[in-house]
């Protein structure tokens, strides 16, 4: 380690940075050297050249727009203005280091800004090797090796000074006006942001609050629906009827299971028969619509919101080509296809395990389900009280969905791993290439991973039971597990249960680890300094005990947003309140990771990006997915296509009343007493179903009203799903990708830069031209043709 320390630091004195170490002496635990790395105006100056940064060489002239609709109602949300603008706007161009007279240099120790600096002393820092003169030995290069290796315990750039306000600082005003709770309410200071830390993570910031704005649309309508289904409680008929002791209570239905479940009373679904018409009502279909167009208005809409941060941050021209100067100095050189051809093979086994989970659930599901269902009293007798708000169906959901949340919690520990091994094998070339290949895995596992119950409720469950005397079995009659049916009310509820209980306690456990383990691991790790308080030490040392942020940091934070717009997108229309929760868990989240980013973690390298990259696609693929999947639950999960079906072709006097007794068939049994095994009287008995009793002709033959519902859950769904794609295709038509204000400023900046360069160039071309002819005087005839020829090349 001291070999290849000392031939690193070697390396990087011969490039150009200053090194100083601190002592291990001088630091708190008297163990730590800590080696600081300066970087002089002749380093910075070739590798901005290099990287095409672009500086300011002319302050703008271009007046930004304040035209904001009602702006007096917006000002208590809004920042001083030397918060939301910590820089003038200045005309930029690539540095050119042949040009400095070029650029606004009025101090170079100042002219590039601190995440510019670090940005450019990591790049030096990846690709240093730590081998000796003369030897070439790509595997030995970059500080990400030395740190594996143990060589260095960290890299870090170092945070402004500690947030106090007698010596304020960027880091202290994020603290300050963006990372306090109490500013919730407040917009973000995006431009002091992309300053401090980078456009790539002021990027994440601006697409998760604007997220968080569009949210609140979301979160109004899905109120007023449920507000509705509220309103109209007293006006569900179905549920009156499950509830009504002479109706409900006279009616038995058949048992839930094959052996030890007896017959129950229908009114013990009255509850969730109720808890289904808050969700299960006519605003749910509304709601759906609402929800396809909000999604393609969010999606156009960031588009514009972004096209206007390239421009504002000079990233309007960071074309993806410049992402190859980001090639990954740690590439093994071994490269061989053996790996990637691996890597094929690899996800199969993955998504196997994550369906075999599944399958254990629903086992679970099945064998619970017949548990409960046994409990429940003999009809004949009186139903105790835990039964009229615990049903097989509820207890059933509840349990599993718990499970199911703590399942998803623990594969995600090994996916995250594997997913990032996969991507290893496969030896991207470079960091963009790295970053959307292990996005596509991961988000690919984590889709499988936590929708996949939903999928299995919303879908499949409660569809394929049969009917007495020839039901279906999940894993074959031996079994004796039958599948499970929906509630009486249908199935919705219990997808409004499964989605309430993951997505909280996804929310819920999300906040709790972002919050939580980067206080409890920098207690822990600066507890040796506890017992010193008036020890004051230096920014390094107080920085190196903070957690440090990963490349991948911002992944995750990217990862837990789009898994919950897949909730609030996917399966909306069973919970119509899950953009409330989302709004409420984001709007806690934007604090929560300011106050990550300021105090618990170290300073990251600051990074470009013009967009949020390969999440953009994922999120267009989501949209489109969620119009399809909430189409279908409203016309398979919901209960809604059937109770229409009656209303308009089946009512007699176009009511709900008499529905629920349309919807059950008649079954009748001799049953035998459990003592002395004696018949009783014929026992009628109900089960949910559109076949013809078993006396028919046509015994347990589908009725032709089945067929009408299941024509109009079909003309449904393609009526839905072409009116909401429609208008999706005409409001992503009508509104442009780039507001045409950005366009017209982005033309004129160009042309401005032009003309600035060609002005400068012509200055230059005089004055080398009026050195020439002091220094070495030319005939009339030479000079001339010396100019004609410079000023042609100039142009």
């Amino acid at each position: 380690s001291q070999e290849r320390r000392r031939e690193f630091e070697a390396n990087l004195e011969k490039v150009g940075l200053e090194l100083e170490t601190e002592d291990k002496s001088d630091s708190k635990d008297q163990k730590t050297y800590f080696l600081k790395i300066h970087a002089p105006w002749d380093v910075l100056a070739t590798y901005a050249d290099v990287l095409k940064i672009k500086v300011p060489f002319k302050e703008s002239d271009i007046p930004h727009s304040h035209d904001v609709p009602l702006e007096w109602l917006s000002q208590p949300f809004r920042l001083p203005e030397h918060i939301m603008r910590p820089q003038s706007d200045y005309f930029t161009y690539h540095f050119d280091k042949t040009k400095t007279d070029f650029f606004l240099i009025n101090d170079k120790d100042t002219f590039f800004p601190p995440s510019t600096r670090n940005r450019i002393v990591f790049y030096i820092l990846a690709r240093c090797p730590y081998y000796k003169e003369g030897r070439r030995d790509k595997d030995k290069t970059g500080i990400k090796r030395l740190l594996s290796n143990g060589t260095y315990t960290a890299a870090f750039p170092v945070h402004d000074r500690a947030r106090d306000a007698e010596c304020e600082s960027e880091r202290y005003n994020l603290y300050k006006h963006w990372a306090k709770f109490l500013c919730f309410y407040k917009e973000q200071p995006l431009n002091l942001i992309r300053k401090y830390y980078g456009e790539k993570i002021g990027i994440y910031f601006a697409w998760l609050g604007f997220y968080t704005e569009m949210l609140f649309f979301a979160a109004v309508m899905g109120l007023i629906c449920f507000t509705y289904g509220v309103l109209s409680y007293d006006d569900n008929i179905s549920s009156k009827e499950i509830c009504d002791a002479n109706i409900g209570g006279n009616i038995v239905m058949c048992p839930l299971c094959d052996e030890k479940c007896p017959f129950w009373r229908l009114n013990t679904t009255c509850l969730s028969s109720w808890q289904s018409h808050l969700f299960d009502n006519e605003g749910t279909v509304f709601f759906a619509i609402f929800m396809g167009i909000w999604v393609t208005l969010f999606l156009e809409f960031w588009k514009r919101r972004q096209a206007r941060l390239e421009y504002e941050w000079d990233l309007v021209d960071f074309e993806e080509e410049q992402q190859q100067l980001q090639i990954r100095p740690d590439l093994p050189s071994n490269m061989t296809k053996t790996c990637q051809q691996l890597c094929m093979c690899v996800c199969s086994p993955q998504i196997s395990l994550i369906v075999a989970c599944i399958i254990g659930v629903i086992a679970y599901r099945l064998a619970v389900y017949a548990a409960f269902a046994s409990i429940i009293k003999d009809p004949m007798r009186k139903i105790q009280l835990v039964g009229r708000f615990i049903t097989p169906q509820l207890a059933t959901s509840v349990t599993a969905s718990c499970i199911n949340f703590v399942i998803i919690m623990i594969l995600n520990f090994f996916y995250e791993r594997v997913a990032i091994w996969i991507t290893d094998l496969e030896i991207p070339k470079t960091h963009l290439e790295y970053e959307n290949r292990l996005t596509m895995k991961m988000f690919l596992f984590q889709f499988v991973n936590y929708y996949s119950s939903c999928f299995y409720v919303a879908f499949f469950k409660g569809k394929f039971v049969g009917y007495p005397g020839n039901y279906s079995y999940m894993f074959g009659s031996s079994t004796r597990l039958r599948n499970e049916e929906c509630d009486p009310g249908g199935c919705l509820i219990e997808l409004t249960t499964q989605l309430v209980i993951v997505m909280a306690g996804k929310q819920l456990w999300g906040n709790i680890q972002e919050a939580l383990l980067p206080l409890m691991r920098n207690w822990w790790s600066s507890r040796k300094g506890r017992h010193h308080p008036e020890n004051h030490y230096s920014r390094w040392e107080q920085d190196h005990v903070l957690q440090n942020f990963s490349q991948l940091g911002l992944f995750y934070e990217y990862l837990e947003m789009v898994i919950q717009f897949g909730f609030i997108t996917l399966f909306v229309a069973s919970f119509p309140l899950a953009p409330l929760l989302a709004l409420f868990n984001n709007i806690l989240e934007i604090r929560v990771d300011a106050w990550k980013f300021t105090t618990q973690f170290r300073r990251p390298v600051a990074s470009k990006a013009r967009n949020i990259g390969a999440w953009q696609e994922i999120l267009n693929a989501v949209a489109i997915l969620s119009v399809v999947t909430n189409a279908f639950i409203m016309a398979f999960t919901s209960d809604m296509i059937p109770r229409m079906v009656y209303l308009y072709a089946y009512s007699e006097k176009a009511s709900m009343k008499d529905y629920v007794n349309n919807s059950l068939i008649f079954e009748y049994e001799y049953i035998h007493y459990s003592l002395d095994d004696a018949l009783l009287p014929l026992v009628l008995y109900r089960y949910r179903d559109y076949r013809y009793p078993s006396g028919h002709q046509n015994a347990y033959a589908r009725t032709m009203q089945f067929w009408h519902i299941l024509a109009a859950k079909m003309a449904f769904i393609i009526i839905m799903e072409h009116v909401v794609f429609v208008v999706k295709f005409f409001v992503a038509w009508m509104i442009p990708d780039i507001p045409s204000d950005v366009k017209a400023r982005i033309k004129r900046e160009r042309y401005l830069i032009q003309e600035y360069l060609h002005n400068y160039e012509v200055e230059r071309l005089k004055l080398q031209l009026s050195a020439s002819f002091i220094t070495e005087p030319q005939s009339e005839m030479s000079l001339t043709s010396d100019k004609h020829e410079v000023l042609s090349e100039c142009l």
